[in-house]
């Protein structure tokens, strides 16, 4: 679970590394302009780091599912090298996904003036941008974003079911609490970034509202990194133990 957690938190400090830097120097920089290669460069980190996050959930999720359902063979069947496979193929697949998105954007002929009504360079405030059809591209990226979300969407739902019907048979109410604790944090942090994502790009490029984006853009790219740590690192007895000293030793003085 913590090898996973790791590349967790090195996607999200890739994703908020890449929208932070660039929006505090707009609120910094009175000409708040990029250059095309930065633009570019910027979709494709971000799209990169947007894209894996669903492929780690569905890892996440199997391997609690294994824990839970599968107990007695989760040594062997979540062992370091499949964990290692999981990993490096997520990084993969999310890798290629943005390149292609990047390479077609690439290609477009883009026309004056480029004003990216955003604060930050992702694929759909600058689809409206080029002169040259978009119509491929939009397509490309609602395929995509329906393959990759709601693919992973529908596997990790299908190994939480697996996990609450295996919790109820469990005899023990305190079975009960400590096997739903081990994937409550998991449900809380995907239902977060499912709920931004789709809000955001799980529609055609027409129907975009730049107030819209900008607002689910702040959730999924600040909030959600920000949140993530919180909800796992609280269910760790030793953390809360931790915070509840320090809690004490403040209001005692």
């Amino acid at each position: 679970m913590y090898f996973f957690l790791i590349n967790l938190a090195l996607l999200d400090i890739i994703c908020t590394a890449t929208v932070v830097t660039t929006l505090l120097e707009n609120l910094v920089e009175e000409k708040k302009a990029i250059s095309f290669v930065g633009c570019m460069t910027q979709v494709y980190i971000f799209s990169w780091a947007l894209g894996s996050e669903p492929l780690l959930f569905t890892a996440m999720a199997y391997d609690r599912y294994v824990a839970i359902c599968r107990s007695l063979h989760y040594s062997t069947l979540m062992n370091k090298k499949i964990c290692g496979v999981l990993v490096t193929g997520l990084w993969i697949m999310g890798g290629l996904d943005s390149g292609m998105h990047t390479a077609m954007l690439v290609q477009l002929s883009f026309c004056c003036p480029n004003v990216i009504d955003h604060f930050l360079c992702v694929i759909a405030p600058v689809l409206p941008l080029p002169c040259s059809s978009t119509k491929v591209n939009e397509l490309m990226t609602l395929v995509t974003d329906l393959l990759l979300g709601g693919t992973n969407f529908f596997l990790t739902i299908m190994s939480s079911g697996f996990i609450i019907a295996n919790i109820l048979k469990i005899q023990s109410e305190e079975g009960k609490k400590r096997a739903f604790s081990t994937c409550s944090s998991h449900l809380m942090v995907v239902t977060m970034y499912y709920f931004a994502v789709f809000c955001a790009y799980i529609s055609p490029c027409a129907s975009y509202s730049p107030e819209k984006g900008k607002a689910v853009a702040v959730l999924y790219s600040t909030v959600s990194p920000a949140v993530n740590p919180l909800i796992y690192t609280l269910r760790n007895k030793d953390v809360k133990a931790s915070l509840r000293k320090l809690l004490v030793g403040w209001f005692s003085f």
